[in-house]
C-alpha cells in the first residue's frame, strides 16, 4: 500500500480555479511509473492538496492521509521529493524521524533517493535536515518576494484582489484596474442617497433592498458575474442584505475613486492566521479609477455614521436629531419619549439618557419638548442668516481678503528663504572636504564644521516643516469659512427643518437643565 502527496500552488483566472495544475499531473505520472517498477508496492489512494502551501500541514488531504495511517489502511508513503511532503523543516523532520516510524510507515522520496525500508540510512542522513532547511528557506524567500511585489503594485494603485468590491469589475484589458459595474452602480448610489438624503438607517436600507428583490453582493458575484465566490456567512440567502454589508459599503473609499489595500495580512509564511492591520498601515492611493459617489456625498455619509443614528421602530427612519442632541452636563445622548397631557394631547420630548437609564444621582432630566426644540433651532439658523445681511457681498469680501492671502504669501516667502539657506549651507559642507584635503583646515576643524552645518540644516528643515503645517492649516480655515457662508446661503429663508439642513450646519446641540439649548454650529463658535 502506498500514498502519493502532490503539492503545487493553484492558479486562478477571473476568480475560477483550473481543474488541476500541470505540476500535479507530472508528479502523478512520475509516481505511478515508480510503483509499476516495484512489485512490492500497491496503490491504495492518492492524496492531493493542489493549491495549499507546503508550510501548512493542516491541509485537507494530508489530514485524510494521517487518518488512514492511524487506521492502518496504509503502511507506505511515496512523494516526488521532500518538498512535496512539506516546506516547514521542523514539521517535515518530525514526521520523517518520529511520526512515520511510530506507525511503521515506510517513507519514500523518489528524487531525493530516500527509502526508509530498503535504505534506512537514507532517511537518517544529515543531508535530510539540510534539504528540508533549504526547502523551508525557499518558501520563506518566495513569500518575501511575493509580498514585496504585491506591495509594489498596491503602492502604484493597482488592484490585486481576487474579487472586486461591489459596484466594480476588472478591466478586461488590465486586470489590475477597476471599472464601474454599470449593472449595480445605481444600487450603490441609492444606498448613499437613502442614507444621506432620506435619513434611512442601515436596517431600513436593508429592508428596502430586500423588498425590491435586489441580489446582495455575494449573489451578484455568483449569479450575475458567474464568479466562483463563496461567503460562508451568506450561503443560500443571496437576496438578503444585512446591516453590516450596508455599513461596509458606506465607509468604503473605493466609491470615490480611491484604492485601499493591505487591510489584512498573514502573520508569517508558516503561520497562516490572518490578522487585521492598523489603519495607519493601510496602503491608500487616491484617484485610481472612476468614482461612483462624489466626495461631498461620501463625507456626509461618514459624518452620519459617526453619530448615534438610532432609527424609529415604526418608520425605520432616522430621527431628525439623532446623534445631534446631547445633555449639556454629562454630554451623553438624549432619548426620545412620548407622553399625553391632561387634555389628552400627545407630545414628544427628549430626556437625558444617563438620568433615564442609569441613575437620577448621576444626572438630571434636562427635558425639552420636540416642538420647542424645532422652533428654537429654526430661529437660531435664520438669525445667523439674517445677521450676514448681504451674503453675496460677504462671500466676495472673504474671497478678496488680502490679509489672509498676504499671510499665505509671507509664509511661502519664508519657506523659500529657508530652502535657499539650506542650499548655501550644503555647498559649504561639500567644500569642507576639499579644504581638509588641501590642508586649509585640520581634521578636527573639518569634523567640527561638518557637525555644525548638519545641525543648522536639521534646524532649518524643522522650521520649514512647521511653516508648511501652518500654511496648510490656514488653507483649511479659509475653506471652512467660505464653506460656512456657502451653506448658510443655500439654506436662506428656510421655514422647516430637515435632516439634511441640520447635518449641513450643526455639529451638536446641548440641552441645559432649564430647557435652554446651546448650538455648536459648524465653522463657527457656539
Amino acid at each position: 500500500m502506498h500514498y502519493i502527496l502532490g503539492y503545487h500552488k493553484k492558479t486562478k483566472k477571473s476568480g475560477v480555479e483550473k481543474q488541476e495544475s500541470n505540476s500535479i499531473t507530472s508528479q502523478r505520472t512520475l509516481l505511478y511509473e515508480f510503483v509499476k517498477e516495484h512489485e512490492d508496492l500497491m496503490i491504495y489512494d492518492t492524496y492531493i492538496d493542489d493549491g495549499f502551501t507546503g508550510t501548512d500541514f493542516n491541509r485537507p488531504s494530508f489530514q485524510r492521509l494521517l487518518e488512514d495511517m492511524k487506521k492502518g489502511n496504509i503502511n507506505c508513503i511515496i512523494v516526488k521529493d521532500l518538498s512535496r511532503l512539506g516546506r516547514n523543516y521542523i514539521e517535515v523532520g518530525n514526521y520523517i524521524e518520529q511520526v512515520f516510524p511510530l506507525f511503521n510507515i515506510r517513507f519514500i522520496a523518489v528524487n531525493d533517493f530516500v527509502d526508509s525500508f530498503k535504505n534506512p540510512a537514507s532517511a537518517n542522513t544529515i543531508l535530510i535536515p539540510f534539504k528540508n532547511l533549504i526547502n523551508d528557506e525557499y518558501a520563506r524567500d518566495t513569500s518575501i518576494k511575493i509580498k514585496t511585489a504585491l506591495n509594489g503594485r498596491r503602492k502604484k494603485g493597482e488592484f490585486i484582489g481576487a474579487f472586486t468590491p461591489y459596484g466594480y469589475i476588472k478591466d478586461s484589458k488590465d486586470k489590475h484596474k477597476l471599472i464601474v459595474d454599470k449593472t449595480v452602480a445605481d444600487i450603490v448610489r441609492n444606498i448613499f442617497e437613502w442614507k444621506v438624503n432620506d435619513g434611512l438607517g442601515n436596517i431600513a436600507i436593508c429592508h428596502r433592498l430586500n423588498e425590491i428583490g435586489i441580489l446582495n453582493p455575494t449573489g451578484h458575484k455568483k449569479l450575475e458575474l458567474e464568479q466562483n465566490y463563496n461567503n460562508y456567512a451568506i450561503r443560500e440567502n443571496l437576496y438578503t442584505w444585512t446591516p453590516s454589508t450596508i455599513r461596509n459599503i458606506l465607509k468604503n473609499e473605493v466609491y470615490i475613486g480611491n484604492t485601499i489595500q493591505g487591510k489584512r495580512r498573514t502573520k508569517s509564511y508558516k503561520l497562516h492566521k490572518v490578522e487585521k492591520v492598523s489603519e495607519e498601515e493601510w496602503i491608500v492611493v487616491e484617484n485610481t479609477h472612476e468614482p461612483i459617489i462624489d466626495k461631498e456625498m461620501f463625507e456626509k455619509a461618514q459624518e452620519l455614521s459617526k453619530k448615534d443614528t438610532k432609527v424609529s421602530q415604526n418608520t425605520m427612519e432616522l430621527s431628525l436629531w439623532a446623534g445631534i442632541l446631547k445633555c449639556n452636563d454629562c454630554k451623553y445622548a438624549m432619548n426620545k419619549k412620548s407622553s399625553t397631557n391632561k387634555y389628552g394631547n400627545k407630545y414628544e420630548y427628549y430626556i437625558c439618557s444617563t438620568y433615564r437609564k442609569k441613575s437620577n444621582k448621576l444626572c438630571t432630566k434636562h427635558s425639552i419638548k420636540v416642538e420647542k426644540l424645532d422652533k428654537a433651532v429654526l430661529a437660531a439658523i435664520n438669525f445667523h442668516i439674517d445677521s450676514l445681511i448681504n451674503v453675496e457681498d460677504l462671500i466676495k469680501q472673504v474671497n478678496a481678503s488680502n490679509f489672509q492671502k498676504n499671510d499665505s504669501d509671507n509664509i511661502e516667502t519664508i519657506i523659500k528663504s529657508k530652502q535657499n539657506e539650506i542650499s548655501k549651507i550644503s555647498n559649504f559642507k561639500r567644500m569642507l572636504y576639499e579644504d581638509w584635503k588641501n590642508e586649509d583646515i585640520t581634521k578636527e576643524e573639518y569634523f567640527e564644521y561638518k557637525q555644525k552645518y548638519e545641525k543648522d540644516i536639521e534646524k532649518l528643515e524643522q522650521n520649514i516643516e512647521k511653516l508648511q503645517i501652518e500654511k496648510q492649516k490656514q488653507k483649511i480655515e479659509d475653506k471652512s469659512q467660505n464653506e460656512w457662508i456657502k451653506n448658510l446661503k443655500e439654506h436662506k429663508c428656510i421655514t422647516k427643518l430637515s435632516r439634511d439642513v441640520i447635518m449641513e450646519l450643526i455639529d451638536y446641540i446641548y440641552v441645559k437643565e432649564n430647557g435652554d439649548i446651546s448650538i455648536k454650529f459648524k465653522f463657527k463658535n457656539e
